[in-house]
């Protein structure tokens, strides 16, 4: 490329767009730990006391939960700000996605969820990926379509789970309603 355009080596990539790159030997680790830190104090909860996980176990949101509305907008900016976090931060992608389908009217329960991701991140503020030098990568598909009758109830399990090496790395899973065109 050198040849074709005018270019100046300014050595190995350290930042980029939020994203910190520390190149070591065996490999590449990048994170976010400074765009956390500023998400954390955009929203005032740069002192707040960490908690062990991003979720709350056996949590049931819902659009009508009857509790106080938020602004919409300061929900809009915490979760687009997390979901941008999530391309170095895997742990937080189901949260994140779970207060995702609440933007459209977010009470009070929902702000409260996604405070808990954020005080989450407050104890795991340098959690990054690890990519290994000498790491063979396989991508691995499993596509699943499971067909669920019941007295003419008919739905279908759609999902698919993407493996790079042995980490999976996105995964879907959804009921969905299907008209029979065929028994066979």
């Amino acid at each position: 490329m050198t040849r074709e355009f005018e270019m100046t080596y300014i050595g190995l990539m350290a930042y980029y767009l939020g994203v910190e790159v520390k190149q070591q030997e065996y490999g590449i680790f990048i994170s976010q730990e400074g765009y956390a830190k500023e998400i954390l104090k955009r929203f005032k909860m740069d002192n707040c006391k960490p908690i062990n996980t991003p979720v709350e176990c056996g949590i049931k949101l819902s659009k009508y939960d009857g509790e106080e509305k938020v602004d919409p907008t300061l929900y809009k900016s915490l979760v687009g700000s997390l979901r941008y976090l999530t391309c170095t931060r895997p742990d937080i992608l189901y949260a994140t996605g779970v207060i995702s389908r609440y933007m459209e009217n977010p009470t009070t329960t929902h702000m409260k969820a996604a405070k808990r991701i954020l005080r989450y991140l407050k104890g795991t503020i340098n959690y990054g990926l690890f990519i290994q030098q000498l790491m063979i990568i396989n991508l691995l598909a499993i596509v699943i379509a499971i067909g669920l009758e019941m007295w003419m109830i008919e739905k279908v399990l759609l999902g698919f789970v993407f493996f790079m090496g042995d980490t999976a790395f996105t995964w879907m899973s959804k009921k969905r309603p299907i008209v029979t065109l065929s028994t066979s």
